[in-house]
């Protein structure tokens, strides 16, 4: 019979995950309630003091989590399958190489096995045009794209078929809306759904956040967001953002989620944050070359008339073998 510590009920569970970081929680059996008592298996050695004892549990059922575990496939493919992939509320999002595409279907049947909570499944040729839209192409599940993501307790309607939205940015948003102060007056150039805008106005106090962006379906969810949320001082705004922030007010934050091209807009966005003011720009970046494209800003800004520091430089994610998706945070100082 396992082992197990003999743990009160109301100690159970930080004692359980105590165990399991220690490594010494064996998870091939069940934990047994025996009266006030929790029986709690382990693999070696006490915990804490608490009487260890021998009892008859219940094996656990090791489900498998990796897609790849009960996928059917040549195996001379494996190498290639992704190790990662986009959730977007219940919407599994998945690039595949073209060696991998005859077997799609098989793909997706297997990742929405190991995750119950994948609705549909979609392969991701790519983000096309200047709307910034992914070309996807349903392989399991059913239903359409739209669906709603959560996070931070906002939920976000969202379609990536017809909108740009990446998930993988819900760190950086919690960021931005850690810095913003009461009052302020923010512009997101390139908003999407308004994920920023949104989570912003939870965490924080803003006055307004001006949310741009240039494909007129990006304004319609923001709208149903904004009324989702109950936030009333989002405004949704379609447009080129270089035009429309024109007819704006000064901004004490500009948000530049666009990182292909985000820099070629700099001199727009510093004619509208005051002095002391603070720009979020994403850029993709050779890592090897950050430094050169930090002094490079700096010369282009003080060339425009506007002289800034650059407070941050965080690497957001992996864009490629070499490259990155970087922030900077740049101050404009006069």
């Amino acid at each position: 019979m396992p082992a197990c510590v003999r743990v009160p009920k109301r100690e159970g569970e930080r004692v359980r995950a105590d165990l399991a970081s220690r490594g010494i929680l064996d998870t091939t059996m069940k934990i047994r309630s025996e009266g006030q008592f929790l029986l709690i298996p382990i693999l070696a050695g006490n915990h804490e003091g608490y009487d260890v004892t021998e009892a008859d549990l219940e094996h656990s059922e090791q489900n498998p989590t990796d897609y790849r575990e009960v996928l059917e496939i040549p195996d001379e493919l494996r190498k290639d399958l992704p190790t990662s992939f986009d959730m977007i509320g219940d919407v599994a999002i998945i690039k595949l190489q073209d060696g991998l595409m005859p077997y799609r279907h098989r793909i997706g049947t297997a990742l929405m096995t190991v995750n119950p909570s994948i609705r549909i499944v979609m392969t991701d040729s790519g983000v096309k045009g200047d709307l910034r839209v992914r070309e996807l192409e349903p392989i399991s599940g059913k239903g359409g794209p739209e669906t709603v993501h959560k996070e931070f307790g906002v939920r976000m309607i969202t379609d990536p078929s017809k909108v740009y939205f990446n998930p993988r940015l819900a760190t950086e948003r919690a960021r931005v809306a850690s810095l913003v102060e009461d009052g302020e007056t923010i512009i997101d150039m390139f908003a999407g759904v308004a994920p920023f805008g949104l989570v912003i106005c939870k965490i924080a106090r803003p006055d307004k956040v001006y949310s741009i962006d240039l494909n007129p379906y990006a304004e319609g969810f923001a709208r149903r967001n904004a009324e989702l949320n109950r936030i009333g001082n989002i405004i949704p705004m379609t447009g080129d953002a270089a035009e429309v922030i024109k007819g704006l007010p000064d901004a004490d934050r500009v948000i530049m989620n666009l990182p292909q091209t985000a820099d070629s807009f700099l001199r727009d966005a510093l004619s509208k944050t005051k002095v002391g003011g603070v720009i979020h720009l994403h850029k993709i970046i050779e890592r090897s070359g950050l430094g050169d494209f930090v002094e490079k800003t700096k010369e282009n800004a003080v060339s425009s008339g506007y002289g800034i520091s650059i407070e941050n430089t965080s690497e957001l994610k992996t864009y490629s073998p070499t490259m990155s998706v970087y922030v900077l945070d740049i101050r404009r100082d006069s």
